[in-house]
């Protein structure tokens, strides 16, 4: 009986090969086709990244050793000075005063821009007609060139012939100089801003909306969440976290990079009541052609935003999280 149930020699032998761990070769050759593959994607990535480093870092680079220097855009002799034009930044009163406005304007912009342009898309979405029509008109000043767009403005706020200070003299209300007015030159600015990025924010929020599962809607019905303000809270804020995290970073970064509005209506008055970062970047460098102090201000602005990014990514990543 055992001579019948043993197994032959040559399937014994057969059976302890299949049960082999791979051997160094097959191993080899895995190991070579993974190397072949991080090859090729390096040799893919490289041109980009090559590009986005002289693009990019070199220049970053390059304006940080001038901000170490004392050149004047145009000279032919510059002098190492250290960190003497960061220490005169941090103590220049134009500077503290162009920052505090920055933030100023962002503080207003963000949060007017997110408000407006949840309701329009809300307001849109819940339309049941010219939806096309009315997305378009109210993404248009998002596609319209900022130089041009600031001429229309300049021109609705003259103080004599705007159409606002008409509208506003026709109803019988105080009309304003507003964009020579230290105290309504910068609302003004950022009622522009507001506007200028109001189109990008109602149609990310609209893709948000389109997003949201109608499941949800049913489920909060079922929960007695029936009104509208109720489904507001408990639906679609949530979901819509991502999305406005999202918009505000954007319209942050807009917003700290507001040049063109100011250069064309201010010039950074009345008595420096409107003047930014960027201007003061751009009148230190290529007006009184001080290119280590401007380089300076360029260093602490690119400080600024990184901080202000990564800041926002960290609360994005806390905040935007829901079951």
């Amino acid at each position: 009986m055992a001579g019948i149930l043993s197994v032959p020699d040559h399937l014994r032998r057969r059976r302890a090969t299949s049960t082999r761990p791979p051997d160094a070769t097959v191993e080899h050759a895995v190991r070579g086709h993974r190397h072949a593959d991080i090859a090729t994607a390096w040799s893919l990535a490289g041109p980009a990244l090559i590009l986005l480093m002289a693009l990019f870092f070199l220049p970053v680079l390059t304006v940080f050793v001038i901000a170490l220097t004392d050149w004047q855009f145009g000279a032919s002799s510059l002098s190492f000075v250290g960190l003497a034009n960061f220490r005169e930044v941090f103590a220049d009163q134009g500077f503290h005063a162009s920052f505090l406005n920055t933030i100023l304007y962002v503080l207003i912009v963000v949060p007017g821009t997110i408000l407006l342009g949840l309701g329009i898309a809300l307001l849109i979405e819940s339309g049941k007609s010219c939806r096309a029509f009315y997305r378009a008109l109210h993404f248009l000043p998002f596609m319209a060139t900022l130089t041009a767009m600031a001429i229309a403005w300049e021109a609705l706020l003259h103080p004599t012939i705007g159409l606002v200070n008409q509208t506003l003299a026709g109803f019988g209300l105080p009309t304003a100089n507003w964009l020579r007015d230290e105290h309504t030159v910068l609302p003004v600015l950022a009622v522009i801003g507001i506007w200028q990025n109001l189109g990008y924010a109602m149609v990310l929020f609209l893709a948000g909306l389109k997003a949201i599962p109608q499941d949800l809607y049913d489920a909060a019905d079922v929960d007695g969440a029936d009104a509208w303000l109720d489904r507001l809270r408990t639906v679609t804020l949530p979901i819509l976290g991502p999305v406005t995290m999202f918009v505000s970073i954007v319209v942050a970064l807009k917003a700290f990079e507001t040049f063109d509005t100011v250069q064309v209506l201010t010039q950074g008055g009345p008595e420096h009541a409107s003047e930014m970062l960027l201007y003061t970047l751009y009148r230190e460098s290529f007006q009184y052609l001080r290119t280590g102090y401007g380089s300076a201000v360029a260093v602490v602005f690119l400080a600024i935003v990184v901080a202000l990014t990564l800041v926002q990514a960290r609360l994005m990543d806390r905040k935007v999280h829901y079951q």
